[in-house]
């Protein structure tokens, strides 16, 4: 009984590993929104913070 529960468990967390490499919808788009020199998140389409001397 121990023994089943442990491959269960085994088996579950090679699928949660598995789900966890694929990439979701919108990550790239959120890595693009991240400033490239203080990495920040920038919001709208205009410059980051550092960028107009403010930060």
């Amino acid at each position: 009984m121990i023994l089943k529960a442990i491959f269960a468990f085994l088996a579950f967390m090679i699928v949660l590993g598995i789900f966890g490499k694929i990439r979701f919808p919108g990550q790239e788009r959120l890595a693009n929104a991240k400033c490239k020199k203080c990495n920040r998140y920038r919001i709208g389409k205009g410059p980051c913070v550092c960028e107009k001397g403010q930060g």
